[in-house]
C-alpha cells in the first residue's frame, strides 16, 4: 500500500484557520456504508443519526496551553518551546525552535516577571530536548498563564484568548493533551443532554494526544510508519457501560480517531462472551489503524477531515473503504467544506 494512495487535492483556503461561532452549527457530512450514499447536514442532525441504546465514546483528554515563549538566558535570543510528554516530575520532552541554540546546560526564562525557569538537561529523540522546570506555586498554573494553546502549524496565526475555549471539548477533563481530539469540538452541553435524553450512553476514555499528530507519514510504503506511543486510560465504570452494548449487539460510536485508537488498543477477547470486549486500566498504545484492520470494538465513527497521506485518512479508510473516502473528501473540497482542526465534520454510519 502506497502512500500516494491516500493523496488528495485540497485548496489552501479550505484550511479553517478559526472555528465556527457555533460548535454544533458547522457542516455535517453523513457517509452510510450500506447504502453507499452522502448527506450534508448541520452537525445539530447528528441526534438524527445516533440512536436510542447506542454508545457514544469520547476523549476527554484536556488540552494543555503548551506552547510557551521566552528568552535565552545570557543572550537574549527568542525561543519557542511545544512541551510535547511529562517524563516525570518537573522534567518534560520538548519540541525547541530553532532548535540549533538550545543545548544541555542551557536555560530558558518564560513570563514578564520570569516565574518560569528551563533547563535542557539533555537530548530527546527527532531533535526534541528534554527540560526540567523551575517555578513556584503550581506548574499548571504557571502554565496556564503564560502559555497558549497549541494550535496546529497549517492554522497560521497565533492562538488568543477564544482559543483557550474553542480548542478545547466541553467535557474535557483530564490534563495532558498538545493537541485537541479536534471531532469533540462540535458538541455543545446542550446537545450531548438530548442524546442523553434520547437513551444513548455517553461514555469518556482518556487518551492523550502527542506528537505524532503533527508528525507526517514518511515512509514510501505505508505499512513501514511507526506510530508514536501515547498513553490512555479507561476506568472500570465507562468500561463496563461499553461492554455491557457490546455485549447485548448495541451499535459503538466514536468520536474521533483518538477515541477510536483507546478502544481498539484495550480490547480483548473474550472467551466466555465469545467477542471483543474492552479492558479497564491504564496503558500506551502505538496502534496504527491502515486499510486491511478489522476493528473490534467500534461501529461508527464522528471524525473531522483529514490532511492528505495522513495516519487518521488511512484510519478512516480503514472503516469504510478507500475509494469511497476519497470520493467523498473530493466532494467535500467541490462543496467547500471546512478543513481540519476547525473544520467541518464527518460521520461514517
Amino acid at each position: 500500500m502506497r502512500l500516494d494512495d491516500f493523496d488528495y487535492n485540497l485548496p489552501e483556503n479550505l484550511i479553517a484557520q478559526h472555528p465556527t461561532k457555533e460548535r454544533d452549527k458547522c457542516r455535517l457530512m453523513v457517509l452510510n456504508r450500506a447504502s453507499h450514499t452522502v448527506d450534508n447536514k448541520k452537525f445539530c442532525d447528528i441526534i438524527d443519526h445516533i440512536n436510542p441504546g447506542d454508545c457514544l465514546v469520547m476523549n476527554n483528554s484536556k488540552v494543555l496551553p503548551a506552547r510557551l515563549y521566552g528568552i535565552k538566558e545570557g543572550t537574549g535570543a527568542k525561543i519557542e518551546f511545544l512541551l510535547i510528554k511529562r517524563i516525570e516530575g518537573d522534567l518534560w520532552e520538548t519540541m525547541v525552535k530553532p532548535g540549533k541554540r538550545l543545548k544541555p546546560g542551557d536555560s530558558v526564562l518564560f513570563g514578564e516577571e520570569n516565574q518560569l525557569k528551563a533547563v535542557v538537561k539533555d537530548y530527546g529523540e527527532d531533535g526534541t530536548r528534554l527540560v526540567e522546570f523551575f517555578y513556584d506555586g503550581i506548574f499548571i498554573e504557571q502554565l496556564e498563564k503564560i502559555g497558549t494553546m497549541p494550535l496546529p502549524p497549517y492554522i497560521d496565526r497565533k492562538s488568543d484568548d477564544d482559543d483557550r475555549k474553542m480548542y478545547q471539548t466541553v467535557y474535557c477533563k483530564e490534563e495532558g493533551s498538545v493537541a485537541s481530539p479536534t471531532a469533540g469540538l462540535h458538541f455543545t452541553k446542550e446537545l450531548l443532554s438530548k442524546l442523553s435524553d434520547k437513551g444513548v450512553d455517553l461514555v469518556y476514555v482518556t487518551l492523550h494526544v502527542g506528537i505524532g499528530t503533527f508528525r507526517p507519514v514518511k515512509c514510501e510504503n505505508v505499512e513501514d510508519h511507526h506510530m508514536h506511543f501515547e498513553e490512555y486510560y479507561i476506568d472500570r465504570e465507562n468500561a463496563d457501560i461499553i461492554n455491557k452494548a457490546v455485549r447485548e449487539g448495541r451499535r459503538i460510536v466514536s468520536v474521533g480517531t483518538t477515541s477510536t485508537r483507546t478502544l481498539e488498543s484495550a480490547a480483548f477477547y473474550s472467551e466466555e462472551d465469545g467477542k471483543y470486549l474492552v479492558k479497564a486500566g491504564e496503558d500506551s498504545t502505538d496502534i496504527f489503524i491502515y486499510p486491511g484492520y478489522k476493528f473490534k470494538i467500534i461501529n461508527s465513527l464522528i471524525t473531522n477531515f483529514h490532511l492528505p497521506k495522513s495516519t487518521l485518512l488511512m484510519l478512516i479508510s480503514a472503516l469504510y473503504d478507500r475509494e469511497h473516502i476519497l470520493t467523498a473528501y473530493n466532494r467535500a473540497v467541490a462543496d467547500g467544506y471546512r478543513f481540519f482542526s476547525y473544520g467541518d465534520a464527518m460521520f461514517i454510519e
